[in-house]
């Protein structure tokens, strides 16, 4: 029975995990293309962008250490 609730917490922790990375990946590409469209964008939206693109590449590598179906994200 314990292995039960084990399995299913994993399950619920991996779906938020892989919402989390589709939500991360949102904001990347919209903070890219607002880089982009910026004539001289200022060093507090480029080190932002920075930190969400780190915060979007750890989730990744965090999903495959977990070998998470990453289905949803193609």
């Amino acid at each position: 029975m314990l292995f039960k609730k084990k399995g299913k917490i994993r399950k619920t922790e991996n779906d938020r995990l892989v919402q989390e990375i589709e939500s991360q990946k949102r904001l990347l590409i919209n903070q890219k293309e607002l880089v982009e469209k910026s004539v001289d964008p200022s060093e507090a939206v480029i080190l932002k962008l920075k930190v969400t693109e780190a915060k979007y590449l750890f989730m990744l590598k965090e999903a495959r250490v977990r070998k998470t179906n990453m289905e949803n994200l193609k």
